[in-house]
């Protein structure tokens, strides 16, 4: 039987907007300087790209659907695959991730929950063996 009351999403445990912004924030600044990982981003200013790593997170995890409401289903392998993900781009795109998730105060269990995503989803990126 469900309670009446408002449904907390993992979005809303985390801290919301605000610690999406933080984590991907963190993100892009070791991006911004890693040659194995600035290629993969041709844009000169990363700008766009971490607005909608932004607010693709912020959706992912039960926040506004912003993301889906400008540019449709996430597709992310279609979207990925004009770029050669290798497994070392994976590994660098997880070290960036890992300072992100690491800059804001999450407990060891949504930690956990967070990081368990994003090193499948850079798993499922990898388009290209070397």
């Amino acid at each position: 039987m469900r309670s009446e009351g408002p449904v907390s999403t993992f979005y809303d445990e985390i801290g919301g907007m605000e610690t999406i912004t933080a984590i991907v924030h963190r993100f892009y600044e070791g991006v911004a300087g890693d040659e194995a990982l600035r290629p993969l981003y041709p844009e000169a200013d990363l700008g766009p790209a971490e607005e909608r790593f932004r607010l693709f997170l912020a959706q992912y995890w039960g926040g506004p659907t912003t993301y889906s409401d400008a540019r449709g289903h996430p597709r992310l392998r279609m979207r990925h695959a004009p770029f050669a993900v290798t497994p070392d781009a994976a590994q660098h795109w997880l070290r960036h991730f890992r300072a992100g998730l690491d800059s804001v105060d999450l407990t060891p269990e949504q930690d956990a929950q967070f990081w368990d995503y994003v090193t499948h989803a850079a798993q499922f990126m990898v388009n290209t063996p070397v």
